[in-house]
């Protein structure tokens, strides 16, 4: 496997307050790799500068070998983004979303196929505000993938999915990893960690504290289990 993405000692600052402090790891070609934090760990601000959108105070960070902020119409080509906040026109509807980011690629995915995979059909005239949260979450992934991107980037895919739902996206994901495509989650749910992910690395105010895969994760623990883990190593529970 090739290295896809490199970050190299990334530290970045608000207002004098680091979000995220010398934080380093590699993201294969053809794996799915999970950013596991807490709330404000710094997780958004570690994507939205791997996609050069964010300047880093230090560091480096390269995607396919190339740095995002010098190459960015290059790198926007490959990848496909669906952020936890994704804002829309008012009344915009779902096919017109849809047909507004497919005209930005040269041989985009069909979107209707998209909709149909993630059981959004019957909303393609929908206003999307007027779809429900899970309904709006759902529909920002099939966008990210209307490039078909080599990466995509999904931060926090499934907040607002029930479960039945939430398992449905984790099979489409799966499928797409075995068609070649390399995931970046980010993710709160220890489950879906365990489902989808090759490795993972765990922050907590922007600092590493362990990356592996989920055995060695949960190995480096006094546990058997990877919720257990996430809590032992983010200092949140005792040593047995």
């Amino acid at each position: 496997m090739s290295t896809c993405i490199e970050v190299r000692n990334l530290t970045k600052s608000f207002s004098g307050r680091t979000v995220v402090k010398d934080l380093s790891f590699e993201v294969q070609k053809q794996e799915v790799f999970g950013l596991l934090r807490h709330n404000g760990a710094g997780k958004s601000t570690t994507i939205e500068s791997i996609l050069g959108l964010k300047k880093a105070d230090s560091g480096s960070v390269k995607v396919f070998g190339k740095e995002p902020r010098k190459n960015r119409k290059e790198i926007f080509e490959r990848v496909g983004v669906q952020l936890q906040a994704s804002h829309y026109q008012n009344s915009i509807r779902v096919k017109e979303i849809c047909q507004e980011i497919s005209v930005l690629y040269k041989q985009p995915a069909d979107y209707r196929e998209l909709l149909h995979k993630f059981k959004l059909e019957q909303f393609e005239n929908a206003q999307v505000n007027k779809l429900s949260g899970g309904e709006r979450q759902k529909l920002s992934v099939v966008l990210a993938l209307i490039p078909k991107p080599e990466i995509v980037f999904l931060d926090e895919l499934t907040t607002g999915l029930d479960t039945a739902a939430r398992r449905e996206v984790w099979k489409t994901l799966k499928e797409l990893k075995e068609e070649g495509t390399t995931i970046f989650l980010t993710t709160h749910y220890m489950e879906e960690a365990e489902s989808l992910c090759d490795r993972i690395c765990l922050i907590k105010e922007g600092v590493k504290v362990i990356e592996g895969t989920v055995e060695e994760v949960i190995q480096k623990s006094p546990y058997d289990n990877l919720e257990e883990a996430y809590l032992w190593h983010m200092g949140e529970e005792a040593v047995l």
